[in-house]
């Protein structure tokens, strides 16, 4: 996925709505990059290590790769791994960074509203400790590229359709607060880091063989765990989910075919529109037509 982010302003109708998003975005550091990446981002939300910042919304931060540290007024520097979600607090000073050099990759939606104040009164979320692990969670991840790919297609109507899914990703984080037990099995652990891997990869055509070099297993062996566990090759796998997210785009959207195509990875139109049609018996555009004539 590209860098994205987006700062929306606050209407009446979100504010009477009790749920609203105030930014949202994805960013990519690499070893040795400065951060933060101060110039894309507006003055209030700026900040450097030694000053740290406060803000005046609710956030959550889901680093998805790399690791690095995290502080805040109420809690000691502490390391964050990938698979860490912490949530910032209004008017609570804090700062965090990826260590140089690892970085790391991080989704992050800020957002307010009586609903969440009054979630977070209830004692949902403790201010005191705001760094939960969620895992390589495929549904927060897929959750996350919904929201950005909404937010960056702006259909009418889409404030109150993110608002929904602040409420589907905070449900995921207290849900992962709450049962802290993961599946002990290491050949279905493994398989699942996977699985993720694929889901954050839809934007290009992955090589497996350096997906098993970052499992740290032989690639044959990563071929059979993953077909006796999903029932299909890691590039089935990964081509499954690439159409799947064109089709979600076909319907939703009115990007251009080849703008689909690019998006999910496919380096052709011509090729994109060939595997659409095998698979799904249809040209894209076909399928688009068909789809909105139903």
């Amino acid at each position: 996925m590209k860098n994205f982010h987006k700062y929306l302003a606050k209407t009446t109708v979100e504010d009477n709505w009790g749920l609203y998003v105030t930014t949202a975005g994805y960013t990519k550091i690499r070893e040795n990059q400065p951060y933060p990446l101060s110039r894309e981002h507006p003055r209030t939300h700026r900040f450097t290590w030694n000053k740290g910042r406060i803000l005046n919304d609710y956030y959550i931060v889901f680093i998805s790769q790399g690791s690095g540290v995290f502080e805040t007024a109420h809690q000691a520097a502490s390391t964050v791994h990938e698979g860490s979600c912490f949530l910032l607090f209004p008017g609570t000073w804090h700062r965090y960074k990826p260590f140089a050099k690892i970085g790391w990759e991080e989704y992050w939606i800020g957002f307010n509203g009586y609903y969440p104040q009054r979630l977070m009164k209830s004692g949902f979320f403790n201010r005191k400790n705001p760094v939960i692990h969620v895992g390589l969670n495929e549904e927060l991840l897929t959750t996350f590229h919904n929201l950005i790919d909404t937010i960056r297609n702006g259909t009418p109507g889409y404030h109150q359709l993110i608002a929904g899914t602040v409420v589907q990703l905070l449900s995921l984080v207290y849900n992962a607060s709450v049962y802290k037990k993961e599946n002990t099995s290491g050949a279905l652990q493994y398989i699942s880091k996977a699985k993720f891997l694929l889901q954050e990869a839809l934007e290009s055509d992955i090589s497996m063989t350096q997906v098993a070099q970052q499992l740290m297993v032989s690639y044959s062996k990563f071929r059979k765990d993953f077909k006796a566990v999903t029932g299909l090759s890691p590039n089935q796998y990964h081509l499954e989910l690439r159409l799947g997210k064109a089709c979600e785009l076909l319907r939703a959207t009115n990007l251009p075919v080849n703008e689909i195509a690019d998006q999910t990875g496919f380096e052709t139109l011509f090729y994109f529109s060939r595997i659409f049609k095998k698979k799904y018996n249809h040209s894209p555009k076909h399928y688009r037509e068909q789809h909105r004539k139903s």
